[in-house]
């Protein structure tokens, strides 16, 4: 009995072998990040994660771009504790996958870059630049997660400079730096992508989940807190901002 693979607007679903690519979409366009992506992208990460089989997950965009634009409009009238809900749950069911996660960024990713670094692989075409261009640019808190993920891979200091500045750090200087681990053209990102997941894939399932597990340690300590913590203080910006800026 074939499986059956769920289907969502914003992300492509295939599966072989046991390694999972999501591919995020706008209508086949690079992904304009929406109300809609905001609780897919929750829902195929959770999916992702609780697949019992599953070797490895490849994330990655479609076109040119990863993601790099919002539509704002696209969140007027929504609760902000439902934004909270779907919004701790995204990034907790990305790190809660225990089975090695792959990032294809496949081109600029500055609205919500942290899904892709969060990635415990990350391979970038020598397009890609990362930023936060989503927060303080729209007079909104950067507390959804950009704050946590970012300060663990710029440290205290640089972190402030990059949010509060909307700066961009390419993908070469990222490197550098040490959260993008391979620059590679567009067109072998994904394939790359692919090999690193098949390689992994010659490996058990239980071994792939203790060394997952084993790596995330110091990662994972205090994520959550630091997630729930922001996502108030974000919050209290709409709130006092009277609500979601365009």
């Amino acid at each position: 009995m074939s499986e059956v693979v769920p289907e969502w607007q914003t992300v492509a679903v295939s599966v072989a072998d046991d390694i999972i690519e999501l591919r995020l979409h706008s209508g086949e366009q690079s992904l304009v990040w929406s109300a809609t992506a905001h609780r897919e992208v929750m829902e195929a990460f959770g999916w992702a994660g609780s697949r019992r089989s599953t070797k490895a997950v490849i994330i990655t965009g479609t076109g040119e771009t990863f993601c790099s634009s919002i539509d704002v409009a696209s969140f007027k009238g929504m609760p902000w504790d439902e934004i909270w809900w779907e919004g701790r749950r995204m990034l907790q069911n990305i790190t809660d996958i225990d089975v090695p996660v792959i990032a294809a960024v496949n081109g600029p990713a500055t609205a919500h870059a942290e899904i892709a670094v969060l990635a415990d692989i990350v391979i970038a075409s020598d397009t890609a630049v990362f930023g936060d261009h989503i927060h303080i640019t729209r007079r909104t808190a950067p507390g959804d997660g950009a704050h946590a993920v970012w300060a663990n891979l710029l440290g205290p200091s640089r972190v402030k400079y990059f949010l509060l500045t909307a700066a961009t750090i390419d993908a070469h200087e990222g490197r550098t730096i040490g959260f993008v681990h391979e620059v590679l053209p567009y067109d072998d990102v994904l394939p790359r992508a692919h090999a690193v997941a098949e390689r992994l894939a010659t490996l058990s399932v239980p071994v792939l989940r203790f060394s997952k597990a084993a790596v995330s340690i110091a990662a994972r300590r205090f994520f959550a807190e630091d997630l729930s913590h922001g996502l108030g203080l974000e919050g209290s910006g709409h709130w006092v901002d009277g609500g979601i800026s365009s």
